[in-house]
């Protein structure tokens, strides 16, 4: 067994197994546990396990300066409610890092292809994401071929279909838009035909994968490839820049179904755009960023690499403890609906969209549909409430109590330690020394994906959130989900991570309950100037929302707020570069008054005109 396997065995058997100030390896164990055999091993490879360790713990990787003494990891167990032991990947935030763990392959261009600008570009792409760390793999090395038979209904005729089929270890594979011919229009009308027949004589409401749909259609389709793992291997299509979308006079609300149907069109997660003067990128986020065409080194490791490593995906329900709660009884979600009626008029939340509205072909949607999970729609921006945290016992503990705590499994023993009732706490380093602080239990009701955050129906639109030793969803009482598609937002992991922050280190913000809104834009420099109003996480990398990563920038965006100004906080605004702006308050008066007259006085807007100026204040310091 290597050594990782050997830590992880331990870690889940309850053993710490660390490193102290001065590089000696500690271990700490249950009663019974750590056998002759085992202690023989231990000793016979500590060398190893010391290298290992301190090569994990290493800044780039785990452990960041100024964080408090919380290891990158531990925060991420923390808010991806990895509490138990589970199977469970360190975040990793910084893009040199996540370069090195990429693989992507460009497809050949075209035979006839002759844009000369996008070859030109492409070439450069592949030379500055190889010098960023990210393995290029050759087209006939990420690819292998496949063959698949169908049977087609009625005829009863099997048929078998040849490709090329990209392996599931390439993270992205990168093209140029293809525009089919007369032919090539023709057989995607064949193939989306045979599709529909097939699906609705042969599969009789039966569901494939998205694989097998993509290798059903494939063959008559230019812009969709064959993919092992269509949920690891991301496509992106560069293309000539849209210049009516980017211009920031365009209002957000037209955005959406310009930069829908590009999405669709192109069957890709990211688009880039591209001209002589600058670069686009675009996702499903819609607050695409727009870079100086000089400033692709900046472009591939801010924006590009960061969506490559950590592609939208929504959380699955077996990420969570179900159960029902009653909205009509939580003061929390009436106060929600009351936040998303009163921000109606703003229009920072759009309404979004059906997918069936937007997405015209039932191969499409099919894809669509087991990619994101079952949902019906998209919507742009979310309202949340968190709820105070709660507490069981002392917040907070002397050094010789602390010294008294047990381990956690999964847990460094020199950051987080249980009571014997079970009751976790944190080892956080302040100005004045270490303080031990108690971890609440967090719960929040947030609007539930897809609804109208303007107009939310009480009995069904209101989801509530728990975040414990593990990750809780509670339903509506008495939701029919043939009738209502109940799903948790992309973005649960940020109002979880908001939550816990404030809750550890700046609790007047949430000690009456804290609201919650995200929208797809920012709020000018000029906005912020009230008192005890501050601003983080412009000069992030951009990942995009539904990964823990993004909750672990918004997590550390109010630690290092505390670190800079104080716990005296009144309103927090915490950026996410190319998705938007989480802004949260002590008050839902206090934040509605704010941002009423953000919009009002033309500081906030939907889109990206404002994000420059953000990086200016951010520069400034």
């Amino acid at each position: 067994m290597n050594v990782s396997g050997l830590i992880d065995q331990l870690t889940q058997q309850g053993v710490q197994v660390w490193t102290d100030d001065d590089g000696k390896l500690k271990i700490q164990s249950p009663k019974g546990v750590l056998t002759s055999e085992l202690q023989s091993e231990l000793v016979a490879r500590k060398a190893e396990i010391l290298e290992f360790l301190l090569q994990k713990n290493s800044p780039t990787e785990t452990c960041l300066p100024g964080h408090q003494g919380l290891s990158l990891q531990t925060i991420g167990r923390l808010i991806g409610g990895y509490g138990r032991g589970e199977t469970f990947n360190s975040p990793i935030i910084n893009p040199s890092v996540m370069a090195q763990k990429l693989k992507v392959t460009f497809r050949p261009l075209p035979s006839n292809y002759t844009n000369d600008r996008i070859i030109h570009f492409r070439k450069d792409l592949e030379a500055k994401l190889t010098a960023s760390g990210v393995t290029v793999v050759p087209w006939e090395q990420a690819t292998q071929d496949s063959e698949y038979e169908i049977t087609l209904p009625t005829l009863n005729l099997k048929r078998t279909i040849k490709s090329k089929a990209v392996k599931s270890n390439i993270n992205a594979m990168i093209d140029v838009e293809r525009h089919p011919s007369g032919l090539g229009k023709a057989k995607v009308c064949i193939a989306e035909n045979l599709y529909q027949l097939y699906s609705r004589v042969w599969l009789r409401g039966r569901k494939l994968s998205v694989s097998k749909i993509a290798q059903f259609i494939s063959w008559a389709e230019e812009n969709i490839h064959d993919l092992q793992d269509p949920t690891n291997t991301q496509v992106i299509v560069l293309t000539d820049l849209d210049e009516s979308f980017i211009d920031p006079e365009l209002s957000y609300q037209k955005k959406i179904p310009i930069g829908v149907n590009t999405l669709v069109k192109t069957f890709s997660e990211i688009v880039v755009g591209v001209s002589e003067s600058r670069l686009s990128i675009l996702n499903m986020n819609l607050s695409d960023s727009v870079f100086p065409a000089e400033a692709i080194d900046n472009f591939v490791t801010k924006s590009l690499i960061p969506k490559i490593y950590v592609p939208i995906l929504p959380l699955p329900l077996s990420r969570f403890e179900v159960s029902e709660y009653d909205p009509a009884q939580s003061d929390y979600a009436a106060s929600i609906v009351k936040l998303g009626n009163a921000l109606a008029p703003t229009g920072l939340l759009p309404a979004g969209f059906k997918i069936n509205d937007v997405v015209k072909r039932q191969s499409h949607r099919d894809i669509i549909d087991w990619m994101a999970k079952g949902r019906t729609g998209v919507s742009f921006g979310f309202v949340a409430y968190a709820e105070p945290p709660q507490y069981v016992g002392e917040r907070e503990v002397s050094d010789q109590v602390w010294a008294t705590f047990n381990p956690v499994s999964g847990f460094s023993f020199d950051e987080l330690r249980q009571t014997a009732q079970g009751r976790r706490y944190l080892r956080l380093q302040t100005t004045d020394g270490w303080r031990y602080h108690q971890i609440p239990d967090i719960w929040l009701v947030s609007s539930r994906s897809g609804s109208n955050k303007t107009n939310l129906d009480l009995t069904t639109d209101v989801v509530r959130i728990g975040l414990t030793d593990r990750l809780h969803f509670q339903l509506p009482q008495n939701t029919n989900p043939s009738v209502t598609d109940v799903k948790p937002s992309y973005d649960l992991y940020v109002m979880v991570s908001l939550a816990l922050g404030a809750a550890l280190f700046a609790p007047r913000l949430i000690e009456s309950g804290m609201p919650m809104v995200h929208f797809h834009g920012y709020p000018a420099k000029e906005w912020f100037a009230a008192s005890h109003e501050y601003c983080a996480g412009v000069e992030n990398p951009s990942v995009p929302c539904g990964t823990y990563e993004s909750g672990v920038f918004n997590f550390l965006g109010i630690q290092r707020m505390v670190e800079r100004h104080g716990s005296d906080i009144a309103l927090a605004s915490l950026v996410e570069p190319d998705h938007g702006t989480n802004i949260v308050a002590y008050d839902m008066d206090y934040l509605l008054q704010r941002l009423n007259q953000g919009v009002e006085q033309d500081m906030i807007e939907l889109g990206g005109k404002y994000f420059p100026s953000l990086r200016t204040m951010a520069m400034a310091g």
